[in-house]
């Protein structure tokens, strides 16, 4: 089934209903979280054995952030994570009612489980050490269970980056936005780094070819962008201990992607570098868990050089969505942090 439209205003009674296969009286919608490339609404619903309220997710309203959602594969690849790939990993993720799109329209909707009393993390404020080991551990239960899985290679719709076109298109967008970036951001890296903060931006440009070609197997599922506001945790009143949400670029790549992206810019520097190779251990000990065996030297070099790919993220993410003051402030956290990550490790000379 599917509407003509997957908008506000198709969301009606009717619709609600043929969904949960019982009458529903569904109220006005409001908005939670802080999406930049979908939009996120609490709907209370009444009804015969359904759930009192759920989340539904929408392509956004701003013209920007939806042509992203669209051209990018995002919408898509939500989709698809909750019809096929959601079941078929331990990571505790919202259960999906309901999930459509409409491929030429762009339209996509997802009806997900209310996660609430559980609450959203921030990505500006960081996260304790407590909440960084408990999103790890949820980490190596999403890698874990399809760790160097072959049968991902049939999965057509996850992300992938080949050395050759993967390295090019990147390079493409990070020389095409890298002026924007540093304009808006480059006084915050000065503060944060010193000089060395605007000329990482410029010498990873020069080391995109290595930093690509460095994301070598075992592969597994990978998230893409797992990281404080993509997740949910326990409050005060009860929840989950940890959900992960935002499965816009969900992938078949190198785990350890995920993992530097989340420490780098979960915890406030001075928190993660006293803590971060604990938290390296710790998700290493959860994937051999799933009967795996790593190499810990594998997955401590990856994790050195994969400091870059929160810079990455930061450089071209910031550039290609709707600018808001929150936006900024969560960029700008995310770009210095991962500057400092980076140099930290000295990320550039495992690219070379």
């Amino acid at each position: 089934m599917g509407a003509a439209v997957y908008d506000i205003a198709s969301l009606d009674d009717a619709w609600w209903s043929e969904i949960f296969a019982t009458p529903v009286t569904a109220g006005e919608p409001t908005r939670i979280g802080d999406g930049l490339v979908g939009m996120n609404l609490r709907y209370r619903l009444r009804g015969e054995g359904v759930p009192g309220s759920v989340v539904v997710k929408l392509a956004s309203e701003d013209a920007t952030s939806r042509s992203t959602g669209i051209s990018l594969g995002n919408y898509e690849r939500e989709v698809k994570f909750y019809l096929e790939i959601a079941g078929t990993v331990d990571v505790r993720a919202p259960r999906c009612h309901f999930a459509d799109r409409h491929a030429a329209a762009g339209d996509f909707v997802i009806v997900l489980e209310d996660m609430a009393p559980a609450e959203q993390g921030n990505q500006i404020t960081g996260c304790s050490i407590d909440h960084a080991r408990i999103a790890v551990a949820e980490l190596a239960r999403l890698h874990g269970p399809r760790w160097n899985d072959p049968s991902l290679w049939d999965v057509d719709w996850l992300q992938r980056r080949s050395e050759t076109d993967g390295a090019a298109q990147l390079k493409f967008i990070y020389q095409m936005v890298k002026p924007g970036f540093l304009a808006t951001f480059g006084a915050s890296l000065r503060e944060a780094a010193g000089d060395a903060g605007p000329a990482l931006i410029d010498e990873l440009e020069q080391s995109l070819d290595g930093f690509i070609a460095a994301k070598d197997e075992p592969f597994t599922v990978t998230h893409g962008d797992y990281r404080l506001d993509n997740m949910l945790f326990a409050s005060g009143t009860g929840g989950v201990p940890c959900a992960v949400v935002d499965w816009q670029t969900p992938g078949h790549g190198n785990g350890i992607v995920d993992l530097a992206y989340f420490i780098g810019a979960g915890l406030l520097p001075q928190e993660r570098r006293r803590h971060e190779w604990d938290l390296v251990d710790l998700y290493i000990d959860g994937v051999e868990a799933y009967g795996h065996r790593l190499d810990r030297d594998w997955v401590r070099t990856h994790y050195r050089r994969e400091a870059l790919s929160g810079v990455v993220m930061a450089v071209v993410a910031s550039q290609i969505v709707q600018r808001t003051d929150r936006g900024d402030q969560m960029f700008t956290a995310m770009a210095t942090r991962h500057a400092l990550q980076a140099l930290d490790h000295d990320s550039i000379a495992l690219c070379r």
